[in-house]
């Protein structure tokens, strides 16, 4: 069965994100240490509900008021450097692969993610010009590695799991569509990644 669309990761994969370095001003401005300050993060959604779409964005802008003692001024500055640092930075090249492949393939994404990422990832690099679906894990109360995800992933694209090809850089994520019959290519680096993305592509050609 020929390969007919490649489904992309955003982050550490369309994007290039960092650690928590985003976060050194905050320590001096609110005069906490590091393990201060990420134990008090870790209070903001101790159970993983923003990947599923159970906390709003204003909910947990609420939570992070509420955990670091913020003023409403330092709570909008704080949201504006966090979504910075979620967003990272593109890979052009990536994203210029991914254009090349339609309309030959299908380009689609799908992200575990939280309220307010499609606004802020549109804005930033204009993603609904080059893949459809974009299915982020918190409007559709699903995550990675639920193999529901992957199988709602196909059938918004109307194709057979075996005629898509996941690009992840999460090896849990990878082996979840491969357990639902997706080609899935785990994320190494730009060069190695797509020659593996090709080398499917041609084999099923």
């Amino acid at each position: 069965m020929s390969i007919k669309a490649v489904v992309f990761d955003i982050g550490g994969v369309l994007e290039r994100v960092g650690g928590l370095d985003w976060t050194g001003s905050w320590l001096t401005r609110l005069g906490l240490g590091q393990h201060e300050f990420e134990a008090a993060l870790a209070q903001v959604d101790p159970d993983g509900q923003i990947e599923i779409g159970r906390m709003t964005e204003q909910q947990y802008r609420q939570r992070y008021a509420e955990v670091l003692a913020l003023t409403d001024d330092q709570l909008d500055a704080f949201m504006s450097d966090m979504w910075n640092w979620y967003c990272g930075e593109l890979d052009v090249e990536l994203m210029t692969f991914a254009d090349s492949l339609r309309p030959a393939y299908r380009t689609a994404i799908l992200s575990n993610s939280a309220d307010g990422a499609r606004r802020e990832e549109q804005a930033r690099y204009g993603f609904a010009d080059v893949f459809d679906p974009i299915i982020y894990s918190h409007e559709v109360g699903l995550a990675k590695p639920d193999p529901r995800i992957y199988s709602l992933t196909c059938e918004r694209m109307g194709l057979e799991p075996q005629e898509v090809v996941l690009l992840d850089d999460v090896a849990a994520n990878v082996e979840g569509a491969h357990e639902i019959g997706m080609h899935a290519v785990l994320w190494k680096d730009m060069p190695e990644s797509i020659a593996a993305v090709r080398a499917l592509l041609e084999d099923r050609d």
